[in-house]
């Protein structure tokens, strides 16, 4: 099967591909990327010669990029990961959020019509249901209650892929996950974001009192869900995939500090970030339910593989802070 997959130099995108290319090795990979900011071809330097794969650099919102790559490699499915995914960026400028995420979608979407894709995912987020409160779960038939431009973005790009379903009869499913972690993270995220201040021995910055609560899903577990809606979810479900590990922010700087045996004294907390959402937490029995799927990582072995990792890869985050100008101050 030709698989394309946009966003792959990404963070979740190329630890999928990494992932399936072991699986399945029969399969053609076709990895579209505009290389932004946080994408990064390094994540996939173990397989950029395999035969099964290519690389193509282009923005999803270039319908003739996109058209080109489309009919020279007649790929079969899409799964699309790629967006502007970033909070923080999306209250600076939320435009660029519209149009990559919502914009972009709607080319790859007439564009998958077109050339009769088969199998289309959306990879999507719990954060387009807004907040929820001390108690509770978003299920897939919770409302959409966006509280970012970020998944403002998001929401109104799955509504998209729903009315190709419903009005064309697209073959397309959702995805919405819980918090991703783990290697190849970009380090604006919070997990590698307090790995990287505790080694430098600066502030840990933490918004408001810390108290925000998520539900933590292991990057790798996630792809395999992913895999798993691709080749057995039905067109037009929504599929929730959660991690079962609440914990607050809180919780998790200080376990990072205790890893690296860094002192809590090194914690500040800032100002809270407008429409801070108080707490995700998924229901995920609908994908183990009907697919089969549930995470085998437990956050504690994977927060501890995963400071790890950035340990054992200082040289790669180090050299994207340069890139990107970025210093502990601010991050």
């Amino acid at each position: 099967m030709k698989i394309l997959v946009t966003g792959g130099a990404g963070f979740i995108g190329s630890n999928f591909l990494l992932l399936m290319q072991r699986k399945y090795p029969s399969d053609r990979f076709i990895n579209v990327d505009a290389l932004t900011y946080a994408g990064n071809l390094k994540n996939l330097a173990s397989i950029e010669a395999s035969a099964n794969y290519k690389f193509y650099r282009a923005d999803i919102r270039d319908k003739d990029a996109l058209e080109k790559i489309l009919i020279e490699e007649e790929p079969e499915a899409v799964i699309h990961f790629a967006a502007e995914s970033h909070v923080d960026r999306s209250i600076t400028n939320p435009s660029i959020f519209a149009e990559t995420n919502v914009i972009g979608t709607l080319v790859l979407l007439e564009l998958s019509r077109k050339y009769n894709i088969g199998r289309y995912v959306q990879v999507s987020t719990d954060e387009v249901y807004g907040s929820l409160g001390k108690e509770g779960y978003f299920t897939e038939n919770s409302p959409l209650r966006a509280n970012s431009p970020y998944s403002a973005s998001k929401a109104s790009a799955d509504l998209f892929v729903r009315a190709n379903v419903e009005t064309f009869g697209l073959n397309a499913s959702i995805t919405r996950c819980s918090n991703n972690y783990g290697p190849h993270q970009f380090p604006e995220k919070l997990i590698p974001l307090m790995i990287w201040h505790a080694l430098e021995d600066k502030p840990l910055p933490v918004y408001g009192d810390g108290l925000n609560v998520r539900d933590w899903l292991y990057v790798e577990d996630h792809c395999d869900a992913i895999d798993f809606v691709f080749r057995m979810g039905k067109a037009g479900e929504v599929y929730n995939i959660g991690g079962n590990s609440e914990l607050t922010n809180i919780e998790i700087v200080k376990l990072v500090l205790k890893i690296l045996g860094k002192s809590e004294d090194l914690i500040s907390y800032i100002k809270d970030r407008p429409g801070h959402d108080r707490r995700y937490a998924i229901d995920a029995s609908k994908i183990k339910r009907e697919l089969g799927w549930e995470p085998k990582t437990t956050f504690f072995e994977g927060i501890e593989g995963t400071v790890r990792w950035y340990l054992e890869h200082e040289a790669w985050w180090r050299e994207i802070l340069a890139k990107n100008q970025i210093n502990p101050e601010s991050p």
